[in-house]
């Protein structure tokens, strides 16, 4: 073969051998790449089958907008790990536990039932749900008792302030007409003192003159002795005095050192509203010395007491009126209810507890009413009195505050007997009945206690019927 051909030949045998070779490579890497990109579809599909057990893939497209921004080198779980944490150490006031979420929760749960029946004398959540109150409305409800408690603490306060002032200025005064009485005293003891002495004078002159000298000496010397006596009465009687003025004091200081008794604190009960200005005996109508300007409207009633005796501690009238026709400054009235051996006067006096031509005053109510008069409570009894009292402008509450008026009190209520096993088969409800006839008890006495310590007066169901003028008129009342 001629050596041109030959190298001919070699050239292309290289060629082949060359492409086969990179045939051969190229098919090896595809393999290769063939198997890395299976491995890595097959690693992808587990990491996400992994994934999907912590978060759906619509929570994954959530989180990002449900979490801030992680810090550097923390993922959104680790923030919102982080996150909870800060809510059981602010819930809890600890470090929270290396545990499972789950955990951390049932402990805030536990930290605030815990709260719950530790504020339950103090709050109105101790029948309530956990989940539905919140530690935040405890503290709320919390803060709002303590502010009440305050007021109330500036309000008392206030008031031993000015009984003590009071105390304080009466015993400055017994003081200063102790020490007045102490130098009359004194004075009177000096005068009797000069009086004897001049008594002694005149008596060794009266040995030493002659008899006519001797009378009119002896007539002066009986002059002087009818003094002397004067003054030594009046001195005994300046020193019973000033005993009688030490007793008071001894006996002020005491009753400061028990605590001082309170005034009469029905005193606002027995301030009269007005009085009878004109007497209509034939038609039954009077006239009354208030009218509109003073706030009177149709309707209203009130007691009628004699002008000279002026309202009764019980509070029972001579007669009972109802105003008809109002004018500015007087209105028309007529008789409901009299007494024919007690007749209505002219200049009698007109009262009812509940009105008040300048203010609106206020009422606690508790204890049980019969106003149907058949000898059982009735169970609307509060609901009647309180639609009376608001009717004729006054304002009804539950607790006893320093701006309570009066209380109005009926029977005490009766504490049912304790269920027994029998009964709870027959009535489930026996249990609740007892507990709430013991809540009512308690309350009855409680108000009563806080009416006494805030001398507050107390109004009994039949006085508080008089001094409205509405005896004679509740049992109809009750009917409608």
């Amino acid at each position: 073969m001629p050596p041109r051909k030959r190298q001919q030949s070699n050239a292309m045998l290289y060629t082949l051998i060359a492409f086969v070779g990179l045939f051969i490579i190229a098919t090896t890497f595809a393999i290769v790449y063939y198997v890395k990109a299976e491995d890595l579809r097959t690693s992808e599909e587990e990491a996400q089958r992994n994934l999907s057990k912590y978060v759906s893939s619509t929570e994954e497209a959530k989180i990002g907008s449900l979490v801030e921004a992680p810090k550097s080198q923390q993922t959104y779980i680790g923030t919102l790990i982080n996150h909870l944490n800060r809510v059981v150490s602010l819930a809890t006031g600890t470090v929270p536990n290396d545990t499972t979420a789950e955990n951390k929760v049932a402990q805030v749960f536990d930290e605030l039932k815990n709260a719950i029946s530790l504020t339950a004398q103090y709050t109105n959540f101790a029948s309530q749900d956990p989940n539905s109150v919140g530690l935040v409305r405890i503290i709320k409800e919390l803060k709002t008792n303590l502010d009440n408690s305050k007021n109330t603490e500036i309000a008392l306060n206030e008031q031993i302030k000015q009984l003590q002032q009071k105390f304080d200025d009466a015993l400055a005064a017994t003081i200063e007409k102790e020490k007045t009485l102490l130098a009359e005293k004194d004075r009177l003891e000096q005068q009797v003192g000069q009086i004897t002495k001049d008594y002694n004078d005149l008596e060794v002159l009266l040995n030493q003159t002659a008899s006519q000298r001797e009378q009119n000496l002896m007539s002066q010397l009986n002059q002087q002795k009818d003094i002397a006596k004067q003054l030594n009465l009046d001195l005994l009687k300046t020193n019973a005095q000033l005993d009688m003025t030490q007793k008071l004091l001894d006996k002020a200081e005491k009753d400061i050192a028990v605590v001082k008794g309170p005034p009469d604190v029905n005193v606002p009960a027995y301030r009269p509203d007005g009085r009878i200005i004109l007497l209509d005996e034939a038609n039954k109508v009077v006239h009354v010395s208030i009218g509109s300007d003073d706030r009177v409207y149709r309707g209203l009633t009130f007691s009628v007491y004699d002008k000279g005796q002026g309202i009764p501690k019980d509070g029972k009238a001579k007669a009972e009126i109802e105003i008809f026709d109002v004018a500015k400054s007087f209105a028309a009235a007529r008789i409901v209810q009299s007494d024919l051996k007690r007749p209505i006067l002219m200049g009698d006096i007109i009262a009812n507890v509940i009105w008040d031509g300048s203010r609106s005053n206020v009422f606690v109510i508790a204890g049980e009413f019969d106003i149907n008069e058949d000898g059982n409570p009735d169970r609307d009894a509060v609901d009647k009195l309180t639609s009376i009292i608001e009717k004729w402008g006054g304002q009804v509450t539950n607790d006893i505050t320093v701006d309570t008026d009066y209380l109005v009190l009926g029977n005490k209520p009766t504490v049912l007997a304790e269920p027994t096993a029998q009964e709870l088969e027959i009535d489930p409800q026996a249990t609740r009945k007892y507990e709430n006839s013991k809540q009512m008890l308690e309350r009855y006495n409680n108000l009563m206690a806080n009416a006494e310590a805030l001398w507050i007066p107390i109004l009994k169901y039949d006085r508080f019927l008089y001094f409205i003028g509405y005896k004679g008129q509740i049992g109809f009342a009750s009917e409608n």
